[in-house]
């Protein structure tokens, strides 16, 4: 089977997780009716998810490593989909929230998991074309899903935006057993709890806390507070980082330059990109007065252009290098953001079609590069360890994109006699996160020349890669 088929296999898993994510947001209102809730306190259950994921991601590549990344994918797999199975059961608001964050469990080890699959199955010279294939859900779910969810919720219910996970998921557990090898380590360190703990705090009190700003789910001192508790067990988690021999997030990966530049410009670039799922149907649908479904179709048009990409992105970086695209393209793509800024509602859709197909196309151009090069020198042994801490990152600059966002939504509003968004006031939300996507070229400047060779060319052993190899028990097929 071609290794390609597992690339799949993650992929659809990845597509169920990110599509999941998003489909709900345009059905909290039939939600919170059916369950005799306040629409404003149905976020909660969008908030609840991603606690989950900011607990429970850093402990995935240990798992992985304990238990074989075959059986955590396939556990991960079958969590999310009893989770998926139970919000469609849930009756009150308590059950919502519970079955989300026992869905968020299964999302925070399947993503990481299914990725690591990957990088320890994939040659190196066959990585970007591979991991291409895992941009295309990331891009497609947050632009299909809000559409999807209002068509599902208005023509059938909104319980079986839940329901439809649950064929996809058993299918999924049939074929990661039949087709993916259960890699794992020999020599599993012991599980930092203390590190554990202090993440857990850190990490859910900065990802609650910036997912709250502008949303009005909680008081401003709410927030603050969450904010501050996540910061101070961050910065406990760095301290205790340090010492400890075997941390759960190992920050000395930073030290890697091609690691440090994806994760750390990556951040900032996705801080950007993060908003616009975010900020272009409220845009479309408040502004210019279109429907869901209008409006669906119009931001479609970046996932096509993703797909579009999915077969250029290898030669293109093989054929200007990591550095050169991270660094153009990051102010080339930032451009189709801001561009957004100049719609109005007399620019024509087809004009506003290409922008965001073209744009899609350089955004998933990006984000390969970025996603690719953070595991160009992480040796076998490290690899959990790294694609636990990429997606961290990942996770809270997404949110962080999504409330910077909101928030200055809420800077314009101010001052007003009406409290409605109206068109004028996303301009200058699409320009300041178009700032701020093209400020991550600044990191990636930093990186040598040749940053990401082993990509590009034939695989050969990275650092301790030779030295230590995973033990790997193949598939049943």
């Amino acid at each position: 089977m071609p290794r390609y088929f597992v690339t799949l296999i993650v992929a659809v898993a990845l597509f169920m997780e990110t599509m999941d994510s998003t489909v709900i947001a345009t059905s909290l209102p039939a939600i919170a009716s059916d369950l005799g809730e306040d629409p404003i306190a149905l976020k909660l259950a969008l908030t609840s998810y991603l606690l989950s994921l900011a607990v429970f991601i850093p402990i995935s590549g240990w798992m992985a490593d304990r238990y074989g990344a075959r059986t955590v994918f396939r556990a991960a797999i079958v969590v999310f989909t009893v989770g998926s199975a139970a919000c469609g059961f849930a009756q009150s608001l308590p059950d919502f929230i519970a079955f989300r964050i026992l869905q968020g469990m299964g999302g925070a080890m399947m993503v990481p998991v299914g990725r690591l699959v990957l990088l320890r199955t994939i040659p190196k010279a066959e990585l970007i074309s591979a991991l291409a294939w895992l941009t295309i859900p990331a891009l497609m779910g947050p632009v299909i899903g809000p559409p999807l969810g209002g068509f599902i919720t208005t023509v059938f219910s909104w319980r079986w935006i839940f329901w439809i996970n649950i064929p996809v998921g058993i299918l999924g557990v049939i074929l990661a057993t039949h087709y993916i090898a259960n890699i794992r380590e020999e020599d599993v360190p012991p599980l930092d709890i203390k590190g554990f703990i202090l993440s857990g705090f850190g990490l859910a009190g900065v990802a609650f806390g910036i997912t709250t700003i502008g949303q009005g789910l909680f008081p401003t001192p709410v927030v603050v507070s969450l904010l501050a508790i996540g910061i101070v067990g961050c910065w406990l988690y760095v301290l205790h980082a340090r010492k400890a021999k075997a941390p759960l997030i190992d920050l000395s990966l930073l030290k890697i330059d091609t690691f440090f530049a994806s994760v750390v410009g990556g951040f900032i670039y996705r801080i950007g990109i993060g908003a616009m799922p975010f900020l272009l149907p409220l845009f479309f649908q408040l502004g210019f007065g279109m429907t869901a479904l209008q409006s669906g179709l119009l931001t479609f048009a970046s996932a096509v252009g993703a797909v579009a990409m999915k077969t250029a992105a290898a030669p293109i970086i093989r054929r200007f290098g990591f550095k050169r695209v991270l660094v153009v393209n990051a102010v080339v793509s930032s451009v189709f953001i801001a561009a957004a800024a100049l719609f109005t509602s007399a620019t024509p859709q087809s004009l506003i079609l290409v922008v965001l197909l073209v744009g899609g196309f350089f955004k998933s151009l990006q984000f390969t590069s970025i996603n690719t090069i953070a595991y160009a020198d992480i040796d076998n042994k490290a690899m959990s360890r790294a694609t636990s801490f990429a997606s961290v990152a990942q996770q809270l600059s997404l949110s962080a994109g999504v409330a910077i966002g909101a928030l200055i939504l809420e800077i314009e509003r101010l001052g007003r006699d009406t409290h409605e968004v109206v068109a004028s006031d996303f301009p200058a939300a699409f320009i300041t996160v178009a700032l701020l996507a093209a400020s991550s070229a600044l990191v990636f400047a930093l990186l040598p020349k040749d940053a990401g060779a082993s990509l590009s060319t034939r695989a050969r052993p990275v650092g301790a890669a030779a030295e230590s190899a995973p033990q790997i028990e193949e598939p049943v097929r």
